[in-house]
């Protein structure tokens, strides 16, 4: 089901200043106050994964991208962009319902995404999840 919010041109210039410029590490998407829109809620050069796990509100629903780096056996650095949907367990019933049916439409519109990680609570994104 469609929410039929729309995802602001910010939202798509951000995701293209992360994949193909490296200009970020992280963006964190939200909801505009009147929920009809996706928006940019902070973008980050900042390379800890932790300090960007410290951004995600703990009642507050959001989604992210994240490019993330690892290392591969015997084959250095490597990077795959994550898309996170973030649902606390604590977060608001209609918040959840509204995010829940708005992300599909943000995910169409990133592409190059490789892996996708639903998250409720911070063991589920924890660093290694996402390698």
């Amino acid at each position: 089901m469609s929410s039929g919010v729309g995802v602001s041109d910010q939202c798509l210039t951000a995701f293209q200043d992360l994949k193909l410029k490296k200009k970020f590490k992280y963006i964190i998407f939200n909801l505009n106050k009147e929920l009809t829109e996706i928006v940019v809620e902070k973008t980050s050069d900042n390379q800890s994964y932790d300090d960007f796990l410290s951004e995600l509100p703990e009642t507050e629903c959001r989604w992210v991208i994240y490019d993330f780096e690892f290392e591969k056996e015997g084959g250095g650095k490597r990077n795959k962009i994550i898309f996170l949907s973030w649902s606390p367990d604590d977060a608001k019933i209609k918040q959840k319902m509204v995010f829940a049916s708005s992300r599909d439409a943000l995910k169409r519109s990133l592409t190059g995404v490789a892996v996708e990680i639903q998250g409720t609570d911070f063991s589920e994104v924890a660093y290694e999840s996402g390698a």
